[in-house]
């Protein structure tokens, strides 16, 4: 089944990141810099997908509301955090998604929130 956990930590931390330039077209990145949280998911084949995104100052929402386009600055009101990655994930179990979310190395500063896909997990019990 799959899971995506939404990694969320300090949206003021996030802000103030200083992004890379992107490569230079045609230009090989080189090797990844190693992650062992990454690579154990990797070795167990339950890593699907991830990134991390770019700071909340470059984000928009937008919203239609009597078929008027409306945009704003950022993805919420003031909030001390904000999403700022994602995975996806192949576990058994939303016990095993838990697990391996609290092995994210942001779960000791931020949130990770875990949820299974639509129709993902059948078996979950819903909690009140």
């Amino acid at each position: 089944m799959k899971y995506l956990l939404l990694v969320c930590w300090d949206a003021d931390r996030m802000n103030a990141q200083v992004e890379p330039a992107p490569p230079p077209a045609g230009s090989d990145q080189g090797p990844e810099e190693p992650f062992p949280w990454l690579d154990d998911l990797r070795a167990r084949n339950a890593w699907v997908i991830g990134d991390q995104l770019a700071p909340p100052r470059r984000g928009r929402t937008v919203r239609v509301r009597d078929g008027r386009r409306i945009v704003t600055d950022g993805p919420f009101a003031e909030t001390k955090e904000a999403l700022g990655g994602f995975d996806l994930i192949e576990a058994g179990s939303l016990d095993e998604a838990i697990d391996i979310a609290a092995t994210h190395p942001i779960a000791s500063f931020g949130t990770i929130e875990v949820r299974p896909l639509w129709g993902q997990d059948p078996g979950a019990s819903e909690v009140a």
